[in-house]
């Protein structure tokens, strides 16, 4: 019996970046994040370059004009602006980013245990499923932020890192966002688990975990993508506006939310402050969401190729 691959074929992924290609908005949007990722990962460079220090405070430089040595000139601690902007691109990236993949793994694996079993197991994780989704995400988020780590029994060194709300936030968002994926990927498990080439692992004996992770989950990576890209806006709106509440990422480490954070009570003496954290993430989130279409466009086997 001729079983059904579980891999996308050479001709398949071509015509995969064909469909993506045609779609400009997507391709623009890939080329725009490509240079944000390097303006982000240039941060070290571009401090060497110009000879300073982005955590040096010199307050007799404050509120300074862009010159030949701070390009976009500096804060309100006399701080360099742009490596300030380009090292908070490293950490909202990052959180965006390993928060979502997190939250993906979590979902996929839920979704695909769920839809494979069924029965009761399936109708349990449903409803549990079901009352995170009821809960409201960003007042969740808020007391999720808010816990005392210490109470948790978290030990003293870790909480007293200048890295701790970095790691928290990552974990509070893969926490309360696995659902849309876990939802996803049951509803696509429970239609694949019934097709020829699943029934034929059974009938030679292979294990669940087997044909959950052979068959099944190579057939659902296209949703999942698709998925998990569309989220990284969100995720890293939500670390800007729980940042910008001060329960993010926290000073001294930077990210484009706590860069907004300080540039609330100083928008007035210097607009740029507010003005180049907040482009920059309505960039990024705008670029990640036409990428997020332009995938979705692509994998969708009904797609016309002829468009």
């Amino acid at each position: 019996m001729t079983m059904i691959g579980t891999t996308m074929a050479p001709a398949a992924k071509g015509q995969v970046l064909r469909r993506f290609l045609r779609h400009r908005l997507a391709v623009l949007s890939a080329v725009i994040l490509g240079l944000l990722i390097l303006f982000a990962m240039s941060a070290s460079l571009v401090e060497a370059l110009l000879g300073i220090d982005a955590d040096a405070v010199d307050l007799f430089a404050r509120y300074s004009p862009p010159t030949s040595q701070h390009l976009l000139g500096t804060d309100e601690l006399g701080r360099d602006i742009l490596v300030r902007l380009m090292y908070g691109g490293q950490v909202s990236l990052m959180v965006g980013l390993t928060a979502t993949i997190a939250a993906a793994v979590i979902g996929t694996t839920i979704g695909i245990i769920s839809g494979y079993v069924g029965g009761r197991t399936d109708a349990f994780v449903m409803r549990v499923t079901d009352g995170v989704i009821a809960l409201p995400l960003l007042p969740l988020l808020i007391v999720l932020a808010a816990i005392d780590l210490n109470k948790l029994g978290i030990p003293e060194s870790i909480v007293s890192s200048e890295d701790v709300s970095l790691y928290r936030i990552i974990v509070i968002v893969a926490l309360a966002g696995w659902t849309t994926v876990a939802r996803l990927v049951r509803a696509s498990t429970l239609s694949i688990k019934t097709r020829p080439f699943v029934m034929a692992a059974q009938a030679q004996g292979a294990t669940a975990f087997r044909i959950m992770t052979v068959h099944i989950l190579p057939n659902l990576m296209s949703p999942i993508i698709v998925a998990t890209t569309l989220s990284v806006g969100n995720v890293i709106l939500l670390e800007s506006v729980l940042s910008f509440l001060g329960l993010g990422i926290q000073p001294p480490l930077p990210s484009w939310g706590n860069l907004l954070t300080g540039a609330q009570e100083t928008i007035w003496e210097s607009p740029g402050l507010a003005f180049f954290p907040g482009m920059l993430i309505f960039v990024t989130v705008i670029a990640f969401n036409f990428i997020g279409d332009g995938l979705q466009d692509a994998l969708d086997p009904r797609a016309d190729d002829r468009r």
